[in-house]
């Protein structure tokens, strides 16, 4: 996460030249920035993950130098440890609140004394700010960050841990304000430093394997039952793309319950000197809820249309984002179940929508919308979000319709909270699903508006095909909202819970729920206790029981490190700190300094406190004027007409904006090799034909799909049926023969054909299954295909 970027000044003023041979990381003087090198090292405990990265980096100035690096960092990481080592110095930061730990460093460097001060921004909780103070003339150092991270969970059961190349631009609405923290971008593939990362994986249940959208060395397993696993980046790492694991275990989905001791250096009756219990479980509905789908709701898609959106998804000449995104808007529209509404926004500097208000899906609206996406472009220069929210949830809500909102964005934005604190101030009329869009997408943005808005994220990075992501989420949003949710703990007498996890929002089949709880009590080496998730839906009561030894597990022995510990701190954290934007006055005082002795007393940063270290010895002081590093990001087009980025160069809401995003589309298209063919998806034009209702009709487009004539086409459809029967059947054997490995993008499609084709009432569904099974040379049967 720690691929620094070197920032204190952008080199763009009005009337001064730039040029375009000018980029990547470049001093006052352009001369290559200090950075030399980082090295990452993953440690995987089961589904929690410990990162480790070093960045060493050498001041070749002759005068001290001041530099300032800003980095991306998941929005659910626990920061836990910060220091550095000067020469033959080594100091180890400590966590202090944050205006207190500023005033340290200030006066440090007032002293002329070595200091280093990370912070977190007060806006984004994923983007922290390394001030590495002075470094001597000709000095070398090496800063070590740690912080500890809860893996999420693929739909193919894996767990994904990503490492972001880049750092996005972040765009900061026109009157807003976001203190501290500026935030620029450097080409991926220009950044003059080099990369090592490595990840040891172990766990309970035997590691199957370990993919990477990154060239790996063989996976290496370190004891007989597969339990120890460890791999590496292969060599020559180029920065262009994500780092990024997908790690496979036996039986993943198995609930399970993991207590760690307390510290002993803390106090007892502490969250750090109690133990802490972190549960995880998975629901599962009853068949007759899980087999049925919702057929009512109120869809609102929501589209990013900034600039940042025109830039080309990863391994691909052609599709970009917007593209990408409008692709998966066909597929989406195509799944969307007859009597819901619907509309259509998007939004860049300024938004817009297809509808005055949603409309009932049908044909003519439905064919109205997709003509609307198939014109738009990332054209809207900016990206602020919050305005078409506003008006989404100005919106009355439509009796009998619960409102389903899907977010797609690439998440560069700078003013997260604010935009989390209105999604939480409508989670009661809505679910939110969001998808971050590309490398350097806000974890902070996207998590945070699925969590606040009860409804679940999705990221699509380097080779992710959106559509099955987004198809998966449109699955939960047909599931029925589950309601009333409770949680009881039994435990044995003298033992007594504190749950640090916020309470559960939204269950979804499948899916996973974590819950953080600290113990207190004198019998807990060898007695059990168990803990009982409830809640209804659909009218059927679930339940989800879990029970689980009491005695602590072993001390992670490689880092002796408290790591479920501070995972449980970063989840109350994260909890104060909502709470703390919705309070005022004395209330947010109090639940501010409660945040802050969690985060203190944890040694877990948040946006509140900041790392801070001074070297105190007083052998040497540093002399002389301060240099002060500075970014010049490379943004120039391929075309060299223009080398800003539309998000830097022009304000909010200026023409001068949209003429430069026109201008700089067609740059783009022109500078894109035309030789090479656009791609063209079957799947996506076979849906494209399919009618809102669910049926084809025996269009010549489909003919060509199917690799057919007219004439044989039309020879051996069975005489009794109709031709939107026969087209229908003949699409659905196709799907089934052809595309079962992209089953999980058309399976509600196919639902909805086979649905209309029950309407029809047809007497010889067998013969016809038969005869398109004959023409198309296949062998799926009836019930396969839900017939």
């Amino acid at each position: 996460m720690l691929f620094a970027l070197l920032f204190l000044f952008m080199l763009l003023s009005c009337g001064k030249s730039t040029k375009t041979n000018c980029c990547g990381l470049l001093t006052a003087q352009k001369d290559p920035v200090p950075l030399q090198s980082v090295e990452v090292e993953l440690q995987v405990k089961d589904h929690v993950a410990t990162v480790i990265s070093t960045l060493n980096y050498q001041n070749k100035e002759d005068k001290p130098v001041e530099a300032v690096f800003v980095f991306p960092m998941p929005g659910d990481a626990a920061v836990c440890h910060f220091s550095a080592k000067i020469g033959q110095t080594h100091i180890v930061a400590e966590l202090k609140e944050k205006q207190k730990a500023r005033e340290e460093y200030d006066d440090a460097l007032s002293s002329g004394q070595q200091a280093f001060l990370l912070e977190e921004s007060e806006q984004s909780p994923d983007i922290f700010s390394l001030s590495v103070g002075s470094l001597p003339p000709g000095e070398s150092a090496s800063i070590r960050l740690e912080y500890v991270i809860e893996l999420a969970v693929e739909a193919d059961e894996a767990l994904r841990f990503s490492l972001p190349a880049v750092l996005n631009p972040r765009y900061q609405p026109q009157g807003s304000e976001a203190p501290g923290l500026p935030v620029n971008s450097v080409p991926a593939s220009e950044v003059p430093y080099s990369l090592s990362f490595s990840a040891r994986v172990s766990s309970p249940r035997p590691v199957s394997k370990v993919e990477s959208s990154c060239s790996l060395e063989p996976l290496q397993f370190l004891n007989s039952d597969h339990t120890e696993a460890a791999v590496k980046l292969a060599a020559g790492h180029k920065f262009d793309r994500d780092v990024e694991l997908l790690i496979y275990y036996k039986d993943a989905h198995q609930p399970s319950a993991v207590v760690e001791a307390g510290q002993d250096s803390a106090e007892p009756g502490t969250l750090m000197g109690d133990p802490v219990v972190m549960a995880s479980f998975h629901h599962d509905f009853p068949e007759s809820v899980r087999s049925s789908a919702s057929s009512c709701g109120e869809f609102v898609l929501l589209l990013d249309r900034s600039g940042s959106m025109d830039s080309p998804m990863a391994d691909s000449d052609h599709l970009t984002r917007i593209d990408s995104a409008k692709e998966t808007l066909l597929l989406l529209m195509k799944s969307l179940p007859m009597g819901c509404y619907f509309n259509i926004y998007s939004f860049g500097d300024h938004f817009e929508h297809l509808f005055q208000k949603s409309v009932r899906y049908s044909q003519r609206t439905m064919r109205q919308a997709l003509k609307k996406v198939e014109e738009m472009s990332a054209d809207l220069g900016g990206t602020e979000i919050l305005e078409p929210l506003q008006h989404i949830y100005g919106q009355h809500c439509i009796p009998g319709q619960p409102r389903q909102l899907f977010v797609f964005t690439d998440g560069e934005v700078s003013n997260t909270k604010n935009i989390l604190d209105l999604v939480k101030e409508n989670s009661g009329s809505h679910r939110c699903f969001s998808f971050g869009i590309g490398p350097g997408a806000s974890s902070a943005l996207v998590n945070g508006m699925a969590k606040e808005g009860g409804g679940h994220a999705q990221f699509i990075t380097d080779n992710d095909r959106m559509q099955p992501k987004v198809m998966q989420s449109l699955r939960f949003a047909l599931q029925p909202p589950v309601g009333d949710i409770s949680v009881t703990w039994d435990l044995p007498k003298g033992v007594t819970v504190n749950v640090l996890s916020p309470p559960i929002q939204s269950v979804f089949q499948g899916q996973r729920s974590v819950i953080f709880a600290q113990l207190t009590g004198q019998s807990l080496q060898t007695v059990e206790g168990s803990l009982t998730v409830k809640y209804s839906v659909a009218g059927h009561p679930c339940q989800s029981q879990l029970s689980f030894s009491l005695k602590p597990a072993d001390m992670d022995s490689c880092t002796d490190s408290p790591t479920l510990h501070r995972l449980a701190a970063l989840t109350q954290i994260r909890w104060l700190e909502m709470e703390e934007r919705g309070c005022d006055g004395e209330q947010s005082d109090s639940v501010k300094q409660k945040l802050v002795e969690v985060s203190v007393q944890s040694g877990v940063s948040s946006a509140f406190t900041a790392f801070i270290a001074v070297d105190q010895s007083n052998d040497r002081v540093i002399k002389g004027p301060m240099v002060h590093p500075e970014l010049f990001a490379d943004l120039y087009l391929k075309s060299s007409l223009f080398f800003f980025g539309d998000d830097d160069l022009f304000g909010s809401k200026n023409i001068f904006r949209r003429i430069y995003s026109s201008i700089r589309k067609r740059v783009l298209a022109r500078s894109r090799d035309s030789s090479k063919p656009q791609r063209e998806d079957p799947l996506l034009q076979l849906v494209s034909l399919q009618e809102a209702c669910g049926r084809w009709l025996l269009d010549p487009a489909l003919v060509v799909i199917l690799g057919k004539t007219r004439q044989e086409v039309k020879k051996t459809k069975p005489g009794k049926v109709t031709k939107e029967v026969w087209a229908t059947v003949l699409a659905l054997i196709w799907l089934h023969s052809c595309k079962l490995e992209a089953k999980e993008e058309w399976e509600l499609v196919a639902m909805k054909a086979v649905l209309w084709l029950q309407t029809q009432k047809v007497a010889s569904m067998s013969d016809c299954v038969e005869a398109g099974n004959t023409l198309l040379c296949c062998n799926v049967q009836k019930d396969t295909l839900g017939l």
